[in-house]
């Protein structure tokens, strides 16, 4: 934890970060069909996986579905496509979406206050377009709206922060209006990046002021991912007690058996009851309101020295007894790497269906090589990448493997 921190911007940004989805209860639930679409942030929400790893982490025994229909560039107003790209509507249908998340603001918010009011406008006819659709032949769709983030203040790369700042708020503001008359679900990610964004010894957010790094997507993807299951039973993280003097343990997440200690060594049994959260991709020091979400464990009454905690033989952690006392990140286990391959398969079901979806030589569907024998053979390609999709799709359905695993905390010599 940063301890330099300021206490009232920690409990702003928990505050932020734990706030349930504003003005109505989230459509996100177990086993329904999703679609994203929207601007740059929604196309590489696709490329990063972390949202979507852990909504299928959460509803392990009904996992969703998503496809992400994200276009860098989109506004409400411009959503330009090739000649003869499928409809979203048929793409919507196809997938039998119950659920689209919408995400836009950033690219309008450049007309600043003057194209609030067309904003506020396309933003009702965006809703008004989806309203009364069953795209999954049963139900009427449900929309949840989805804020840009804030702007972020690099220096000399982002100028005119403050101003951008006004207007990304004015029209986070709008589409918060919008919702609550629509009776729509909607997250505001402004107000909570901006808190994580004025932690001046933080990570940065982005890599120009708007476009998210890789840290970004995992801190954001956390942030929409406690928005949409807030209040709604499930694993969050791991945290694992161990008592060393009374030889016991327990845990969330996790259960504990067979705690023994020879010398000043402990050994224990740990059975995974839900899937690991997935690591931040920095190895810098993370503000409260994120780091109080990594998978920990906590060691009390343990002799003073340095300790290593051992997983299946292999070295994940290591504190001295005061550090363990207080809780220490556990996020480096062979479970953990297990997570991150599994996101990694998260990705990959996306990318072949990027190729089903979008694919990346428009001049072999509409141009003068449609006609080639690479331009005739696309069609077929293309209905073996969905296939390629829906079989990746439903192999993530299988979720993490869940195991019982060998833990040792040991004197760390090294």
């Amino acid at each position: 934890m940063n301890r330099r921190l300021p206490t009232l911007l920690i409990a702003t940004l928990g505050f932020f970060i734990g706030g349930a989805v504003a003005q109505a209860d989230s459509p996100i639930r177990p086993g329904i069909r999703i679609a994203i679409v929207g601007n740059t942030f929604a196309d590489q929400l696709r490329s990063h996986g972390y949202l979507e790893t852990l909504l299928l982490r959460h509803w392990k025994d009904e996992p969703v579905s998503i496809r992400n229909l994200g276009w860098a560039g989109d506004m409400l107003s411009a959503r330009d496509r090739p000649t003869n790209f499928p409809t979203e509507e048929s793409t919507l249908k196809e997938h039998q979406t119950d659920v689209v998340i919408a995400c836009f603001g950033m690219g309008e918010s450049f007309d600043g206050e003057a194209g609030l009011a067309n904003f506020k406008t396309d933003l009702k006819a965006f809703v008004a377009s989806h309203k009364g659709k069953q795209y999954n032949g049963e139900s009427e769709v449900r929309l949840i709206l989805v804020s840009p983030i804030a702007y972020e203040d690099l220096g000399e790369l982002t100028p005119k922060v403050a101003s951008r700042n006004r207007d990304l708020k004015r029209y986070t503001q709008a589409m918060k209006t919008v919702a609550a008359r629509e009776k729509i679900p909607f997250v505001d990610l402004y107000e909570p990046s901006k808190a994580l964004m004025a932690i001046s010894e933080s990570n940065p957010l982005t890599t120009n002021g708007i476009h998210l790094s890789g840290y970004g997507y995992w801190a954001v993807s956390r942030i929409l991912y406690d928005r949409f299951i807030e209040n709604v039973p499930g694993n969050k993280k791991w945290q694992l007690t161990i008592d060393a003097k009374a030889k016991k343990g327990e845990g969330d997440g996790l259960s504990v058996s067979k705690v023994s200690s020879s010398r000043r060594a402990f050994s224990f049994q740990v059975t995974e009851e839900s899937s690991p959260s997935l690591a931040p991709p920095t190895d810098r020091e993370l503000p409260a309101a994120l780091a109080q979400r990594r998978d920990s464990m906590t060691v009390k009454n343990l002799q003073p020295g340095k300790y290593v905690l051992m997983v299946d033989g292999e070295r994940v952690a290591s504190a001295s007894h005061d550090e363990w006392a207080e809780g220490v990140a556990i996020d480096a286990s062979p479970a953990h790497r297990d997570a991150e391959s599994f996101r990694a398969a998260v990705n990959d079901k996306n990318q072949q269906f990027i190729y089903s979806w979008k694919a990346l030589n428009q001049v072999h569907i509409v141009g003068e090589r449609r006609n080639s024998p690479s331009g005739r053979e696309l069609p077929a390609e293309v209905i073996e990448f969905k296939e390629l999709t829906d079989k990746k799709d439903a192999a993530l359905s299988q979720g993490i493997e869940l195991k019982t695993r060998e833990w040792r905390l040991i004197p760390d010599t090294n």
